[in-house]
């Protein structure tokens, strides 16, 4: 019997620096273990300009570590917060942005959105506070701040792997 796919999308501002690079971080540890289909990994973008490649810093960071980034920009739709059971966000304004978008509608309240929205950032660090609750943006960071970033992202991977494929 096939095992059941679990969906999950991380979304940034424009979907270029981050969320991509950590679609690209958790689909090579998926594959890495085996496991691609037991899950559907996705990016977008609460700003999103439609079909951008990824910011070449993530790009860069990305190869230093073996990972090919392909993803392409996309906007971010409430049918994403019924479609996946599991969204990152990069940052708690993005996160504010995802509340209201997932708020009523003229018509009332939403109901059946099974999303289970976080702060990618607690995941690498769960007693975080303030500031290090983002994943920062590093466009003007240098590659420093994408290395950051990206050790950022690679342990919560790390720990959401963990969490939604436990002992494999």
């Amino acid at each position: 019997m096939a095992q059941p796919v679990t969906r999950v999308l991380f979304v940034c501002h424009a979907n270029m620096v981050r969320s991509p690079l950590a679609e690209g971080v958790f689909r090579h540890m998926v594959t890495a273990r085996g496991l691609l289909d037991r899950f559907a990994i996705a990016s977008a973008g609460v700003s999103a300009f439609e079909g951008m490649p990824p910011d070449t810093g993530s790009v860069a960071v990305a190869a230093t570590h073996g990972i090919t980034l392909t993803s392409r920009s996309r906007q971010l739709t409430r049918v994403d917060l019924y479609d996946h059971e599991h969204v990152l966000v990069a940052d708690r304004h993005v996160q504010s942005q995802i509340r209201r978008l997932m708020g009523g509608s003229a018509f009332g309240e939403l109901a059946g959105s099974g999303a289970r929205v976080r702060l990618l950032a607690t995941l690498a660090d769960p007693h975080a506070e303030g500031e290090a609750l983002d994943v920062a943006d590093p466009v003007r960071g240098g590659p420093e701040g994408y290395l950051r970033v990206y050790k950022q992202i690679e342990r919560a991977c790390t720990a959401l792997l963990r969490e939604l494929a436990p002992g494999k």
